[in-house]
């Protein structure tokens, strides 16, 4: 049964924040849980989130809420273990993994920024 992977022992990090306003706009409120804050990413070609796990996963699952006009068309998957490359992957062949990376691509803005109010990674721990 897949459930959700993320916890307080998570490392994120994102390509960019509008303005560099961490205080309003930080990745932090992608899980906080509360539908009046987000992520702003700045303008930029291809914006991410990366996350780095305590232990190995298999992802099974991603939930990403964007705001309308600020979404990715199309977003690539890809994992590593850690120390090594990241290397993309289908999320129905998931590999074991420590870090995953997800990449938005073909914005649908004009300027390539992204907004998500939040995102959650389902799966399982690996043994």
């Amino acid at each position: 049964m897949a459930s959700s992977l993320l916890c307080s022992e998570t490392q994120s990090r994102v390509s960019s924040v509008l303005n560099r306003d961490v205080k309003q706009y930080g990745k932090k409120y992608m899980f906080d849980c509360n539908e009046d804050t987000c992520w702003n990413s700045d303008q930029g070609e291809c914006q991410w989130v990366s996350l780095e796990f305590p232990n190995s996963v298999r992802v099974s699952e991603l939930k990403v809420q964007f705001q309308g006009g600020f979404s990715a068309k199309t977003c690539r998957l890809e994992g590593c273990l850690k120390d090594k490359d990241f290397t993309v992957f289908p999320i129905q062949e998931a590999p074991v993994v420590d870090k995953v990376k997800i990449m938005f691509e073909n914005s649908a803005d004009f300027f390539g920024r992204i907004i998500v109010y939040s995102l959650d990674v389902l799966g399982e721990k690996a043994s």
